[in-house]
């Protein structure tokens, strides 16, 4: 595991966001799901995630979770993501979202 200091993480702005939408998304090499969130003040930004084992799109949609959202955007076969939504990766590949643990406004920094 790679230490990392005190300012590296300061670099890294994970924030509140809740989902506004989700979309279909078969031209991923993975199953994943196309979601766009908002981040209140931060505007909305899109991602792509693998979230179809456990989530449906009904279910995601109106859910809070967190992301890092200063990652430069990565192109992800036709789509560009923008942001990277963050889970619990099991070893078969299973991602659980990482929540807050009560609403919360959206954007508010991980800290």
């Amino acid at each position: 595991m790679n230490t990392l200091t005190w300012a590296d993480f300061e670099k890294v702005e994970i924030r509140t966001g809740t989902v506004v939408a989700v979309e279909a998304f078969p031209q991923a090499r993975k199953p994943a799901y196309k979601l766009t969130i908002d981040f209140g003040t931060l505007g909305t930004k899109r991602t792509s995630a693998q979230l179809t084992r456990l989530y449906q799109p009904e279910d995601l949609v109106g859910k809070q979770l967190v992301a890092v959202v200063n990652f430069p955007p990565k192109q992800i076969a036709t789509f560009m993501s923008e942001c990277l939504v963050l889970g619990a990766v099991a070893d078969d590949g299973t991602v659980t979202l990482l929540q807050t643990e009560r609403p919360t406004e959206n954007g508010l920094r991980i800290a």
